[in-house]
């Protein structure tokens, strides 16, 4: 049979059966309704991380806190930003970011800040934050969300994943297919273009570059490059000069600190006989654009795109 619609009151923002509900419609199906509005009736939202683990909550996140830039510029980007109560430093972007409260570093979080801001869901760096912190912080029984966005496809993803999170679907599904769209013109006006091998230094000393996982040298890729470590599995490997040397790449494409170029990228000048020197094709990226797995490596993407062009530019006619 079924139920007869009950009489609710709302109490504390609860509702509860109103006394005559118990007498009028009797007891089975009073029962009944108080079971189904318990909290441990209700089903429980699950997501699945980057990890591959089940992450469940009783509702859209509204206290989160994020442990890494990148995470914190994706759940603006999701229409979630006024949902963010902790961060780390370096969460910079947007501006409004920058206000939020910290609670250490990417690498070294403060757990005991963390905890007291009592967050719903905390959005972690899968490959960047400590994996001893975080087990930490699910031992305490918080929401951990890995995240872990390799691919130029993944940024997209991530963004639909944050709004499901947040309860912001809408905003977040638009600036997915913007992504998308901004993404999918890249692709197309870089396809079958000369390949330009490309040394990406990330450090001076130790000497530091990007490994095939890496979301950058899918942005290599993208642009018709290709990552001369790319055979190296770890996502920041450090490397010997010798190893540049003998892989003798056509384009070195360095970071540093923000948008002033490094001097140490000119420490390659003394090699006269990479074809990276003799051709001058040595450039520079400001890293916030480039190395965080965000909405703004799109921008960063279509400044590499624009250097291997130049490098094409500079081959030898035959």
């Amino acid at each position: 049979p079924t139920a007869p619609a009950l009489p609710l009151e709302t109490v504390a923002g609860g509702a509860v059966l109103r006394m005559d509900a118990l007498m009028k419609y009797g007891l089975f199906w009073a029962l009944t309704a108080i079971l189904a509005l318990s909290p441990a009736a209700r089903a429980d939202l699950v997501f699945k991380d980057d990890s591959g683990r089940d992450v469940r909550l009783q509702a859209p996140a509204r206290r989160i806190i994020t442990l890494a830039p990148h995470a914190t510029e994706i759940l603006y980007a999701a229409g979630a930003g006024d949902r963010l109560v902790g961060t780390v430093e370096y969460s910079d972007y947007p501006p409004a970011a920058k206000k939020v409260l910290r609670v250490g570093s990417y690498s070294r979080i403060d757990l005991e800040a963390v905890s007291a801001l009592k967050p719903d869901l905390v959005i972690a760096w899968e490959t960047g934050n400590p994996a001893g912190q975080l087990e930490k912080l699910k031992t305490l029984g918080l929401n951990v969300y890995l995240s872990q966005p390799n691919r130029m496809d993944d940024i997209a993803a991530q963004l639909t994943r944050f709004g499901e999170l947040a309860g912001t679907e809408t905003t977040a599904n638009a600036a997915a297919d913007l992504f998308r769209t901004r993404l999918a013109k890249l692709r197309k006006a870089n396809a079958d273009k000369p390949t330009v091998r490309v040394f990406y230094q990330i450090w001076k000393a130790p000497l530091m570059t990007v490994g095939g996982p890496q979301i950058i040298s899918d942005a290599i890729r993208l642009c018709g490059g290709e990552n001369v470590f790319a055979n190296l599995t770890q996502m920041s490997p450090t490397v010997s000069v010798e190893a540049v040397l003998d892989a003798n790449p056509e384009a070195i494409v360095a970071t540093g600190m923000g948008d002033a170029r490094p001097e140490w990228l000119d420490d390659w000048k003394k090699w006269a006989r990479l074809t990276a020197v003799k051709r001058g094709n040595l450039f520079h990226v400001n890293p916030d654009i480039m190395q965080r797995h965000s909405p703004r490596i799109l921008d960063g993407a279509e400044q590499l795109c624009a250097y291997l062009d130049v490098a094409r530019s500079r081959r030898p006619a035959k």
